[in-house]
Parts: C-alpha cells; structure tokens; sequence
C-alpha cells in the first residue's frame, strides 16, 4: 500500500514563498519518479516538477521554472516544493505523485505515469 500526504498549503499574496511536503509512505521510496502536479477550478491537471528519487534528477514545467525547487530527503521518504515569487495563477490544489518504478535516470513527465495520489493541499495566490 502506497500512501502520499501533502502538507504545507495556505494563503499567500503574490511575490511570496510556500514551502509544501510530500511524506511518502513507501515499503521502497529510492527507485521511482515522484512528482507535483496541480490543478485549478475549470481547468486540467498539470504537472510541476519531477525528481527521480535514486540521483535526483529534476525537472521543472515552463510555467514554474526558475521559481519553484523540487528537493527530497531520501532518509524521510519525503518530497518537497519550495515555491517562489508565488503569482495568482499559481492558485491550485497541488498534488503529489509517485510512480511504480523509474529508471535511474529517467524524468516521468506525463500523468498517466503515476500510479498513486495523495489527496491534495491548497495554494491560494492573492493579488
């Protein structure tokens, strides 16, 4: 049974930071992509950020790079989001997600990748 819990959503005004959390209740956390997608009112889910939890290598979407990091501390099982210079159209209910298995160094980019869900955490961006 695999379990991911996110926490670390709020309110912000635009410009500033967020930091969310990603606990991952894994039997093998190393050996996957995990990743943060989001997904606002009316509109499709889109992906934010990759790591490949065995060397770390990351990607980042168009709409977020150079302002969100992805991280991990394998020792925790845990994923994390620093978010930066946060704007309005960052306002989403943002969701972490792991994959079954990824190859030391591949990035799953795509949804249908990911095999398991947490449930979500709410960024709001005020203006």
């Amino acid at each position: 049974q695999v379990q991911l819990v996110e926490s670390g959503g709020g309110s912000v005004q635009a410009g500033g930071s967020l930091r969310l959390s990603c606990l991952a209740g894994i039997y093998s956390y190393t050996g996957r992509c995990m990743a943060w997608f989001r997904q606002a009112p009316g509109k499709e889910r889109e992906g934010v950020a990759v790591i490949n939890t065995s060397g770390g290598r990351t990607y980042y979407f168009a709409s977020v790079k150079g302002r969100f990091t992805i991280s991990q501390d394998s020792a925790k099982n845990t994923v994390y989001l620093q978010m930066n210079s946060l704007q309005p159209e960052d306002t989403a209910l943002y969701y972490c997600a792991a994959t079954r298995g990824c190859a030391p160094q591949s990035l799953a980019t795509l949804t249908i990748e990911y095999h398991y869900w947490g449930r979500g955490t709410q960024v709001t961006v005020s203006s």
